[in-house]
């Protein structure tokens, strides 16, 4: 595992960069979100053909999931563009926001895209224990990064211990991650399954339904899972 960095800035402006070496497991994971992929490509190939077409998982579905569990006081890891937290309803018209991710690229996008709401930005290694001056989070959104993340699903959802705690009582984690096992895939989706795991954008090969599921039992007395063609969209409360 590489060095620990992390950045804490308001506004879209990350002013330290921290992140992964070549070297390390989860660099190829991030690698690909680049300035230009995010601004040109990751919307209308990702979210508008892809999701839809592939993993047979409209982003309307993630959307409505964030609309069923965001509060006015978020934590949004791994936010990609900014998609949803830009399209989806808050609770307030003034909520408080913090997007974190290893790649500044993305936090950039993100920030930019929904800077009317002010955002926090935190660059930090997801693998990594998480420390923030301020937590007590309604929600933290977990979005299409499972699968991203080197190891096996019982080693990544250990994501999730370093999460639970930056949550206030009764507080939510959801998110949802394209698996490999335990759900029906299309020819198209098993073939670009192996393109991405080939690349090492994904690592999901060996990710399940069933080890998703009882990953969340063993730390949620209140959880659901629901699946949608290739994806789990998941959400648990503390």
């Amino acid at each position: 595992m590489s060095e620990t960095t992390q950045s804490i800035t308001i506004g879209p402006k990350v002013v330290m960069r921290g992140g992964l070496s070549v070297a390390d497991p989860a660099y190829a994971g991030q690698a690909a979100y680049t300035a230009w992929f995010l601004a040109h490509v990751y919307d209308r190939l990702v979210l508008n053909l892809v999701n839809p077409l592939v993993w047979r998982c409209p982003s309307s579905k993630i959307t409505g999931l964030y609309e069923e569990h965001i509060t006015d006081h978020h934590l949004d890891v791994g936010p990609g563009t900014g998609y949803f937290l830009d399209r989806c309803r808050f609770p307030s018209s003034t909520p408080s926001i913090t997007l974190l991710d290893i790649n500044a690229d993305v936090l950039a996008a993100a920030a930019a895209r929904i800077t009317r709401y002010q955002p926090r930005t935190v660059q930090a290694n997801l693998l990594e224990p998480i420390e923030l001056e301020t937590a007590g989070f309604g929600s933290i959104g977990l979005t299409h990064m499972l699968h991203c993340l080197p190891g096996s699903l019982d080693a990544k959802t250990r994501v999730i211990d370093h999460l639970v705690p930056l949550l206030r009582p009764g507080g939510h984690v959801f998110g949802s991650t394209v698996l490999h096992g335990g759900v029906r895939h299309t020819s198209a989706a098993r073939g670009l399954l192996r393109v991405l795991n080939g690349r090492g954008v994904f690592c999901n090969l060996d990710d399940d339904v069933a080890t998703l599921e009882r990953a969340l039992a063993a730390r949620f007395d209140d959880y659901e899972l629901r699946i949608h063609g290739s994806v789990a969209l998941f959400a648990a409360r503390v």
